[in-house]
């Protein structure tokens, strides 16, 4: 994996740090005495170093931000059209003003014009709340949106948010903090929002000086003077747009030999031919994106046009050499060449994207150009990379999870070879949003079999990062994709993944649900694993529910299924659950025996992190029957190894029951240290116990 990466694995290793003075969670009002340890993300895109001829539109932001601050923080709308530099305004302005914003700044690319369609909210809420340490966010939008208001109540941020669709999409990214700023830009006046009070800035059209220094700026003044009448005539069928100038310059650039009258009649020609198509606005981009597109080499050309064909909208050397079947060398060098040729946009850490008229332009030119089977070809590679890559990093992670096959229609390229389950947590983190796009993009195509793999083959990603909205919607369309296929036990799995993500996010009638019609299944194929697997939700479900006769007789039942079948893992799993149930029931013994019992099966399968389960529950059950000795060691050796294995929301689940530990035995500040501590984990996963926490907080005595 290139470059550095603050992953999810990575921050599940921090013990726990203390919040923020005065948070509100869950509707409970928190205090402490220590400031939060969050990080403070630096997300913007690079920008130009020097920004010409927006002075007065710089002064503009300058004034507004110097202003009394409204109540609820700013939010400034950029309009104008597409290509004439918002993005680049917008990211300027808050890079000069960052020691504003010493809490942080955001940047989400919200996709207006993307192929795929806007951006949901509830993804950028997840980006952002992962930026700050908070590893996972709610199914729902509202829940979401709450916990960011949240977690930058009292924080001063600085937030760019590109391409917007709608005033709605926005809102529900607001912080609504007092010292907090959100640029918006978009190529509507997105009237909702300056109703809400933003304000509202058009960015314009350069004129032809600062067009001609921006020529200068990137191909030498010697060459400008030494043709200055195809200089004019460049600059007059840019047409004021700076996406456009930069494209032509790049040309010229890339052609030091070359006169730039060359580029003035390519530019004339296409220009010519593209008006009188009339395509309204966007001539002169497509112009000069068409000029440059005809002197790239072959190779760059098809990688250029295949990228214009993917649903993902970031790019890697190893996604763009499968997607082209090119070498990963021969990718890399090719990305790098569409970038200086202002076709592609570096992100950092080996990462590439369109502007989104450049985008369209490429998609076109591989529909004209190239036969509709091919396009459909390179598609369906880059699938079967993202199949192959996520089907490595779940045998890493979770090596008992049923492999179930996999259809590639070729031998996938460029598979990463994980070693080490962090790496393969890292990646799961960085490419959730590419894995989503690919597999929304099956399921439009009836690619009933990629959906179906794809959404199983991420369960790992499920299960540790726990990003609920993701799983709900994944699983149901991996659900609807096996569901016509006829693979029944696929559709079993889909249902069982369905009732854990709903249980995880605290729904747990729904979850119950979902494993009552996962049994059904399972028991009309004969699949006896699969039938076990839907009664240790359904246990799990009935428990949370405080039926606990119900939950025994589930996991009971489940267990002679898969002793019969020797999976001694899962009979593990069951003895955890009847653990549970004993301990509810304050049989200690009972449970004590179950828990050893199965920490005995995990040891055997080489199964750590379900040993360090079970060993914290087994911590419980002494702590309720007074052997607080036993319990303390249970307990604070399982915390160890979750921050071990990177598992936030048990090892949070660990030192509350430490913090438990030590009310019983009388040292208040030290249950307090770790209430606060297991608050901030459960929080950093948006698990729902955070409520419980906070009101064990509230509740402590005054020291």
């Amino acid at each position: 994996m290139k470059g550095h990466h603050n992953s999810v694995a990575g921050q599940a290793r921090i013990e726990g740090v203390a919040f923020q003075a005065g948070d509100v969670q869950g509707g409970v009002h928190i205090h402490s005495h220590a400031p939060a340890l969050l990080p403070v993300p630096h997300q913007l895109p690079p920008a130009p170093v020097r920004l010409l001829g927006r002075e007065a539109e710089l002064d503009a932001l300058d004034r507004e931000l110097n202003a009394p601050p409204p109540p609820g923080g700013r939010c400034l709308l950029l309009t104008g059209p597409a290509g004439v530099g918002k993005s680049a305004l917008a990211g300027s302005w808050l890079r000069r003003r960052a020691d504003e914003f010493p809490d942080g700044l955001f940047y989400a690319d919200l996709r207006s014009h993307a192929p795929g369609g806007p951006t949901d909210p509830v993804e950028v809420l997840g980006a952002f709340l992962r930026a700050l340490g908070l590893a996972q966010v709610p199914a729902e939008l509202h829940e979401a949106a709450a916990l960011w208001r949240s977690a930058t109540a009292s924080r001063r941020v600085g937030i760019l948010l590109d391409s917007a669709a709608t005033a709605a999409q926005v809102r529900a990214l607001l912080p609504g903090a007092e010292g907090s700023v959100t640029v918006v830009t978009s190529r509507t006046r997105l009237d909702g929002l300056s109703m809400d009070g933003a304000g509202v800035f058009p960015v314009g059209l350069i004129d032809r000086d600062v067009a001609t220094e921006l020529l200068i700026q990137r191909i030498g003044a010697d060459r400008v003077a030494a043709e200055l009448s195809a200089v004019e005539q460049v600059v007059s069928r840019c047409a004021g747009l700076p996406l456009a100038i930069c494209v032509a310059a790049a040309r010229m650039a890339s052609r030091p030999r070359q006169p730039l009258a060359a580029t003035a009649e390519a530019l004339r020609r296409e220009v010519d031919r593209l008006a009188a198509l009339r395509l309204n606005g966007e001539t002169a981009v497509r112009g000069a994106l068409d000029a440059s597109y005809r002197v790239l080499d072959q190779v760059a050309g098809r990688l250029y046009r295949v990228l214009g064909q993917l649903p993902v909208t970031e790019f890697t050397p190893e996604s763009a050499g499968a997607a082209a079947e090119l070498s990963l060398a021969d990718a890399d060098a090719m990305l790098d060449l569409l970038a200086g040729a202002h076709l592609l946009e570096e992100r950092g850490d080996g990462r590439y994207r369109f502007h989104d008229l450049v985008r369209l332009h490429a998609r076109e030119r591989g529909q004209a150009e190239d036969p509709p089977e091919q396009c459909e070809a390179a598609v369906r590679r880059v699938g079967d990379h993202y199949l192959a890559a996520t089907t490595e990093a779940e045998a890493l992670i979770m090596p008992s999870h049923r492999r179930m096959a996999r259809d590639y229609r070729q031998p996938p390229l460029h598979v990463p070879g994980f070693t080490e389950e962090t790496a393969a947590l890292d990646w799961f983190d960085r490419e959730r949003d590419q894995l989503m796009a690919v597999l929304r993009d099956a399921a439009r195509r009836r690619q009933y079999a990629l959906t179906w793999q794809l959404a199983d083959a991420m369960q790992p990603m499920f299960v540790r990062l726990r990003p609920h909205a993701m799983q709900l919607e994944s699983n149901t369309l991996g659900l609807a994709a096996a569901r016509k296929v006829g693979e029944r036990i696929a559709e079993q799995r889909m249902l069982t993944s369905l009732g854990q993500g709903r249980r995880n996010a605290g729904r747990i009638q729904e979850s119950a649900d979902w494993f009552a019609q996962a049994l059904v299944v399972a028991e009309e194929i004969g699949d006896r694993k699969g039938k076990g697997q839907a009664l240790i939700g359904l246990g799990h479900a009935h428990r949370d529910l405080g039926e606990l006769d119900s939950a025994r007789a589930r996991f009971e039942e489940a267990l002679v299924l898969w002793e019969a079948i020797g999976y001694r893992r899962g009979v593990g799993l069951l003895r955890v659950g009847l653990g549970e149930v004993a301990t509810d029931a304050a049989n200690e013994a009972e449970a004590v025996r179950q828990l050893s019992t199965a920490i005995e099966d995990f040891t055997a399968v080489g199964d750590q992190y379900e040993v360090f389960r079970a060993q914290a529950i087994r911590g419980r059950a002494y702590l309720m029957a007074g052997r607080y000795g036993q319990a303390g060691a249970d307990l604070e050796g399982a915390r160890a190894g979750f921050v071990a294995v990177g598992a936030p929301h048990w090892q949070a689940r660990s030192i509350e029951w430490l913090g438990e530990l030590a009310l019983t035995q009388g040292d208040l500040e030290l249950s307090r240290e770790r209430f606060t501590a297991s608050y901030e984990l459960y929080r950093s996963v948006a698990a729902p116990d955070i409520t419980r926490l906070a009101r064990r907080l509230e509740e402590l005595p005054s020291e």
